[in-house]
């Protein structure tokens, strides 16, 4: 069996309630990759889609230059820990950056690759066998090269009450919830061999201001009343994507000039002392997002992650400052 790379990883299908049997691992909040050292020594970084990543993750390249076997694949998630959780944003700013840019931001925050599969090995393809072996595998290969940061192993079990602790006591991570794979089942490129079980914490709140300008914005800072009216900053958004900068565009309109944030700025990061302006808006679009349980002294420390706007809700319908969200499971 002569070691092939997939175009595609295999993918996971939602399902709304936990499977009872499988091998559980936890779903992280990264980017899908797969990694491969070739026989000739060549080091392939590609996303879920095939985009080349080495460029961006030029740390994790010259890991695997350094402490991987030839002949090797891997599948797994490019994540990057900060303040003692997941933070996804990091991972977005490596991104479309030149090579210099991408390097400053590997020294600030470096990434982690988490491995939880094994599709080559000794120039061998692996694809075919069960999960069962290829998981086994993937544990003596980590133990046989001693590999440590940046190098995870992604935990596994096939207890199914240690993956419920895991997805309540590591949500503050930034752990979404569970993948649950068949231990019979061979690798299948591209189609939906795996099942997530995501836990979401869903809230409305209200878009107070953007980064960017009312007609590209690519941040949005979130806002709630308090009970004596005042628009109170809980939270800024994830970087947003064309799609949703799309449609925030077309609902966002300058604000009055009682609006309360005029004239204040906002950190780019979280624990930044960087300041960035935002634009002030008329505190009537509102947006359910997905946060976590950072939730302090009425905001949210880490970003927040836009899922839709909310045409059907007025503004009295968003829970008052100071109110956390309401937990759905599924």
């Amino acid at each position: 069996m002569t070691m092939r790379v997939p175009e595609e990883p295999i993918l996971a299908a939602p399902v709304e309630v936990l499977p009872v049997a499988g091998s559980f691992e936890p779903k992280w909040d990264g980017f899908r990759v797969l990694l491969s050292r070739a026989a000739d020594g060549a080091v392939d970084l590609r996303s879920r889609r095939g985009t080349r990543l080495v460029p961006a993750f030029g740390d994790i390249a010259a890991a695997a230059e350094r402490d991987l076997p030839r002949g090797v694949v891997l599948d797994g998630e490019v994540v990057v820990w900060h303040g003692g959780r997941l933070a996804f944003d990091l991972l977005q700013r490596r991104m479309h950056r030149t090579a210099a840019s991408a390097a400053r931001e590997a020294r600030a925050y470096p990434a982690n690759l988490v491995a939880f599969d094994l599709l080559g090995e000794d120039d061998q393809d692996l694809m075919a066998l069960p999960y069962a072996q290829r998981r086994a595998r993937l544990e003596a290969f980590f133990a046989a090269h001693r590999l440590g940061p940046p190098w995870v192993l992604c935990p596994a079990t096939t207890d199914r009450a240690e993956a419920e602790l895991w997805m309540r006591d590591w949500a503050p991570a930034g752990i979404e919830g569970l993948v649950v794979k068949d231990p019979g089942q061979r690798y299948r490129p591209g189609q939906r061999g795996w099942r997530k079980y995501r836990v979401r914490d869903t809230t409305e709140v209200l878009v107070g201001a953007v980064a960017g300008s009312l007609a590209r914005p690519t941040t949005a800072l979130f806002g709630r009343f308090d009970d004596a009216g005042v628009l109170r900053f809980v939270g800024r958004s994830t970087v947003l994507d064309s799609r949703a900068r799309a449609v925030l565009a077309g609902r966002v309109r300058a604000a009055a000039p009682d609006h309360p944030w005029h004239g204040r700025s906002f950190s780019a990061a979280w624990g930044s002392r960087e300041r960035h302006p935002m634009i002030p808006v008329a505190p009537d679009v509102v947006a359910e997002v997905a946060v976590d349980a950072a939730f302090e002294r009425g905001a949210w420390r880490h970003p927040i992650r836009v899922l839709r706007l909310r045409e059907d809700l007025a503004p009295g319908d968003v829970p008052k400052f100071g109110q956390g969200p309401a937990p759905a499971a599924g």
